[in-house]
């Protein structure tokens, strides 16, 4: 009862804070970049409420974002919005969150820019964490600052999508970010002073700066080329915080995946209920370099196998530079996402990673299979309760975690992800394989809590 009393005051505080932030931006933001003289969709003149054609068939209308309860409202007369759909009122099952609140619609609400743009903000705290080394270094997880709180991703990014269904068309995409969670987005494949690694973008403290995308595109008709520096295609789980549902991430993910690459990406998509994709990069997580030598395929697939399982296939096969020491190597990934109902959601993921290391160069674990599986339930737009699975074994010692956490959006642009996880191992030599005393100084339960503000 105390921990539920505590965590409704927290979130009903931090509520109120977020309304104060949206006020604040918006006021920050009171004006408007609009990149056409006299657009058409601005002359449009605005729908009063008396108008059927408004979207009310009875000719009522209400606020904004959910009508007054004659509208197609979710919450009914007795659950208006903006208070009691919202953190304080109504039952857990009422939830009107509305449209979020965008940089671009705000400054370009005709959308005439063909540039798009935006970003978000991710902080948290999370407690103490046997995933680290005994030295605080990296070690086997992103959250490798603990017991404070951290802004992990101060993110903004710029993107032109290339659109070839007239022809041949051009885009690009630029990401750039600050935060503790720099260290791990940097293209750390690289040779040290080369692109954003160790060039001067740490800033102590364990924040820092970097770019993870950089890239030109080109397309016609079905086919989509990329050519710079890019995420990878490899996993589920991904590096930009609003699109993952834990806090933490899965030990595969960290360890047994590139982040990143340099090189160039094809995706052809005119085939029926198929994508493909193939490339050329760099090696693994490098940034316009190619250290030892780096030089890899990268492509594979995605297929709907029925209407409720979806199947992507990737994988990645010769030198991968740094991360095999200049040996030739392969990896691969698997993901099976399966919509078990309307509201249950279950991912199976597995990873395998081989290669002959140069322990010379530098070469790190040549022998690495990961398991995760993931399950969610959405209860409503503002609710949602996740659980994931995974055992990690790199050459021949295990490791396993269970995280459980909630997803609570207050606002269209929030969302708050509290989790519990517990890490084991199953013997002492694999505990010292990542430098602990033994299994009992490895294993532990940790909590964490963060939120993501988009924009």
């Amino acid at each position: 009862m105390t921990l539920r009393w505590t965590m409704s005051v927290a979130l009903v505080a931090f509520g109120g804070a977020i309304a104060s932030a949206e006020t604040a931006i918006e006021a920050a933001f009171d004006y408007q970049l609009i990149c056409c003289e006299t657009p058409a969709c601005c002359d449009e003149p605005s729908c009063g409420c008396e108008d059927p054609s408004c979207g009310c068939d009875d000719g009522c209308c209400g606020d904004n974002l959910c009508g007054d309860g004659c509208c197609g409202d979710a919450c009914g007369d007795a659950c208006g919005c903006g208070s009691a759909c919202g953190l304080g009122g109504c039952s857990l099952g009422a939830c009107c969150l509305g449209d979020p609140f965008t940089l671009k619609g705000h400054l370009d609400p005709c959308g005439c820019c063909p540039v798009d743009f935006g970003g978000w903000t991710q902080f948290g705290f999370h407690s103490d964490n046997a995933r680290l080394s005994v030295t605080d270094n990296d070690g086997l997880a992103f959250n490798d600052n603990d017991d404070r709180l951290n802004l992990h991703q101060q993110w903004l990014w710029f993107e032109k999508v290339a659109d070839g269904s007239c022809g041949l068309d051009w885009g690009f995409r630029a990401d750039i970010m600050y935060g503790t969670d720099a260290a791990k987005t940097q293209a750390f494949g690289n040779d040290p002073g080369e692109w954003d690694f160790a060039n001067g973008w740490d800033r102590g403290g364990g924040y820092g700066w970097a770019m993870p995308q950089l890239y030109g595109e080109v397309a016609y008709g079905d086919l989509s080329i990329i050519a710079g520096h890019f995420y990878t295609l490899i996993g589920y789980e991904v590096v930009t915080a609003p699109d993952n549902f834990f806090y933490s991430h899965a030990l595969t993910m960290f360890n047994s995946e590139p982040f990143t690459h340099t090189g160039a990406l094809a995706t052809y998509s005119g085939l029926d209920n198929v994508e493909l994709y193939a490339g050329w990069t760099a090696g693994w997580d490098t940034g316009f370099d190619d250290s030892l030598g780096g030089s890899s395929w990268l492509g594979g697939f995605s297929t709907n196998l029925t209407d409720d399982i979806a199947f992507t296939y990737i994988s990645t096969a010769g030198n991968f530079g740094a991360r095999s020491g200049g040996e030739d190597g392969y990896s691969h990934s698997l993901v099976f996402d399966v919509a078990l109902s309307d509201d249950l959601n279950y991912v199976f993921q597995s990873d395998v990673v081989g290669y002959d290391a140069n322990a010379v160069n530098g070469g790190i674990a040549n022998d690495q299979v990961g398991i995760n599986q993931y399950l969610f339930y959405t209860i409503n737009d503002c609710w949602a309760a996740g659980g994931r699975m995974e055992w990690w074994k790199s050459d021949g010692s295990s490791f396993q975690a269970l995280t459980m956490g909630l997803n609570y959006r207050p606002h269209a642009n929030v969302v708050i992800r509290p989790e519990v996880r517990y890490d084991w191992t199953g013997s002492d030599a694999a505990a010292q394989f990542v430098g602990y005393n033994g299994q009992n100084d490895y294993e532990n339960w940790s909590f964490g809590m963060d939120a993501v503000i988009t924009f």
